[in-house]
């Protein structure tokens, strides 16, 4: 049987929603081992002069504890 825990990351990129997904992803796993998923939680942008400047993601992640 497996323990999972979920925790919740904040990640931004100024490429795309994707990209702040992967982003959180990845700075999560410097210290988190064992990631099974991401699910997104909320997406949001940053405007200035009527142009996206920053697109920022609320994730899930998933982990094994061991």
């Amino acid at each position: 049987m497996s323990v999972l825990k979920v925790i919740e990351v904040l990640a931004n990129s100024n490429k795309s929603w994707e990209d702040a997904t992967r982003n959180a992803v990845k700075h999560a796993a410097k210290s988190v081992k064992n990631i099974r998923s991401v699910y997104v939680n909320e997406q949001s942008a940053m405007v200035s002069n009527n142009d996206i400047t920053e697109f920022r993601v609320n994730v899930k992640i998933t982990f094994e504890v061991n």
